[in-house]
Formats: structure tokens, C-alpha cells, sequence
């Protein structure tokens, strides 16, 4: 696919690499959703109700948000994103559901934007 910049000057986008790009982000939001919401649910049970839990939730969360972070910033690159939609992006793991919901915008908007 040919895009033209804002200089005039035509680049080809390889978007093959943009697409694998896009799925492994879309893959990765999910996961990170997933287990933001089992350590949600881990920290009202132990802060809340008092239950002993299991302190690995914590840190399998945090290594899966670290991928997402790499995968996201990849997926930022390619499609050149502005700082402001890649840092709410990154920011979008953090918050219980709304890593769903980014993904699902972000999503069709890459796919429009590179017919794929």
C-alpha cells in the first residue's frame, strides 16, 4: 500500500507486519483485560473480605501489562499513532474494562486505515 506524507513524498507501508502487529496488540489487551480484572477481583477479596490469595496474580498481571506495553508500542510505531492515542492506549491496561474497549476502537480504526 502507497501512503502519501505530509512532506508530498509517497511511502510504501508494508502492512502485512501491520497487520501481525495489530493482532498480537489485540491478543495482548485481552490477556492484560483478563487479568486486571482477576487481580481487581483478587484485591477486593483480600482487602475487602479479608481472604488470603495467592500473591502470583499480582505479578503475572504485571509481566502480561509489560508485554502489552512492548506489543503497543510496536503496534504505535507502525501505524503512527500520536503520543496522545499511544499513551492512553498504554494507559487503557490499568483501568478494569477499559482495555476491551480501546482495543475494540483502536482495532477498527487500523483496520479502516490500512484496508485490512
Amino acid at each position: 500500500m502507497t501512503e502519501t506524507v505530509a512532506t508530498g513524498t509517497a511511502v510504501t507501508v508494508d502492512t502485512s507486519k501491520i497487520a501481525g502487529a495489530l493482532q498480537r496488540y489485540r491478543v495482548l489487551a485481552w490477556v492484560t483485560g483478563l487479568w486486571l480484572l482477576l487481580l481487581t477481583g483478587e484485591i477486593i477479596a483480600k482487602y475487602g473480605f479479608d481472604v488470603h490469595t495467592p500473591s502470583w496474580i499480582a505479578v503475572v498481571h504485571g509481566w502480561v501489562y509489560f508485554a502489552y506495553l512492548l506489543v503497543t508500542a510496536d503496534l504505535a510505531v507502525k501505524v503512527r499513532w500520536p503520543v496522545l492515542r499511544t499513551v492512553g492506549t498504554l494507559i487503557a491496561g490499568t483501568i478494569p474494562l477499559l482495555s476491551f474497549f480501546v482495543e475494540h476502537v483502536n482495532a477498527k480504526k487500523v483496520k479502516a486505515d490500512f484496508n485490512l
